[in-house]
């Protein structure tokens, strides 16, 4: 019987997907629950697997196509007899340990973005070790193997004639559709939205002592280091309590209150900036909000994450301290109406009870959209996140 491989419904805000990459090709085997063609959309990678089990007799979608839910990407005959040079047997596998390490090892990268990193360097997986759970490769274990090869296309020397090393000829490069969504977003921001920047700096030295002194008891507990992002997390859900206008949003002509606290984190992913939400985050704590910080921030650099973890969200913040920003104006994330922006940490002559003192200084920028925020209440807020931070016990208040 010859049965259809269709494009899968996808989220209700989108409404269609390109074709990033094929698995298998006309006349391979498949098994059912098997990945055959990665599609990419606005925010997600999504895997398209067999519905049975069978042999691809016709593909009928190319790579960099936009599809549709419902539209026929191959063909599967289900009743075909299996090519014998594609049938393993158990058998067969558990006979030679060396040759099923080597499929095992092959099959770790089912990523698509490990995938798609290792076709475009003519990589394998033979000599990269994945730090997933079994061996999974994942796209952060490819790049490190460039890294520490020297192989990236920019400095292998295959890839570059020395003749040709002052060359000026330019390439043309499609952006991804997630980078296009970005954009159009943005721009969207700016135009529709009136958006204003206040700014401020926070002495975080009360925060770094308590953080070195809870750092061995949490790191015992829990396994990980506590980093400052849940110090930021826990003060802004706090003041988003105390002026709940930041929380909210606009729809047509009404003002919509949030009274819940959805916190996006903007987090650099292999295919650009995502911005994954982290639920009810005034309901966890400092524990919680870093594990879910972690397994975000992973889960973005695999572009595993699931299209329920990029919608919603009532407020972001954003990190550009990790790259070493000292200061900028984030744009807002719609229909979100405000969006924090943290940079790096400085030590910073500051003025203490008549005395100049060195402490470590981080500069904060809240842009808002002043249609709904005024300014007392966008500054006001800041100042409460300063306060928190610099007086960490503040950020307990609620559970003394």
């Amino acid at each position: 019987m010859i049965v259809e491989l269709k494009v899968p419904a996808l989220a209700e805000s989108i409404t269609d997907a390109t074709l990033l990459e094929w698995q298998k090709k006309v006349g391979d085997f498949v098994k059912r629950g098997e990945n055959l063609i990665d599609l990419e959309t606005d925010k997600v990678t999504l895997e398209v697997a067999a519905q049975n089990d069978g042999i691809i007799q016709e593909i009928l979608r190319e790579v960099g196509e936009t599809v549709v839910p419902g539209d026929i990407l191959a063909m599967i005959d289900t009743d075909a007899i299996v090519p014998a040079d594609q049938a393993t047997s158990d058998t067969a596998l558990n006979k030679d340990m060396s040759e099923q390490s080597t499929v095992a090892k092959t099959t770790a990268a089912t990523g698509p973005a490990a995938r798609k990193l290792l076709s475009e360097q003519g990589l394998t997986t033979d000599d990269i070790q994945g730090s997933g759970k079994e061996g999974r490769i994942s796209k952060a274990d490819v790049q490190n193997h460039i890294n520490k090869t020297e192989t990236q296309p920019a400095v292998r020397p295959a890839a570059i004639d020395s003749s040709k090393a002052a060359s000026r000829e330019e390439r043309r490069v499609p952006m991804s559709r997630l980078r296009l969504r970005a954009s159009e977003r943005l721009l969207s921001a700016q135009h529709e939205n009136a958006i204003l920047t206040t700014f401020n700096e926070i002495n975080l030295d009360a925060v770094k002592r308590l953080r070195a002194k809870l750092q061995p008891n949490f790191e015992k507990k829990y396994g990980y280091r506590l980093g400052f992002m849940p110090f930021f997390v826990r003060a802004a859900t706090n003041a988003l309590k105390e002026f709940p206008l930041v929380n909210a949003s606009i729809e047509g002509q009404e003002i919509v209150y949030h009274d819940y606290f959805d916190i996006g984190i903007a987090v650099s992913s292999p295919r650009g900036l995502v911005v994954p939400v982290m639920r009810d985050a005034d309901q966890l704590g400092f524990a919680g909000i870093e594990g879910k910080i972690r397994e975000l921030g992973e889960r973005s650099r695999n572009s595993t994450l699931t299209m329920d973890d990029l919608v919603g969200g009532t407020f972001t913040i954003t990190n550009g301290g990790t790259f070493g920003s000292m200061l900028s104006t984030p744009i807002i994330n719609p229909p979100q109406s405000a969006i924090l922006g943290m940079h790096a940490i400085q030590d910073r002559p500051v003025a203490e009870d008549g005395q100049v003192v060195i402490r470590p200084v981080m500069y904060v920028a809240l842009s808002y959209d002043h249609r709904i925020i005024d300014g007392r209440e966008a500054v006001s807020f800041l100042v409460s996140i300063k306060q928190q931070l610099e007086d960490p016990a503040l950020l307990f208040l609620g559970e003394i």
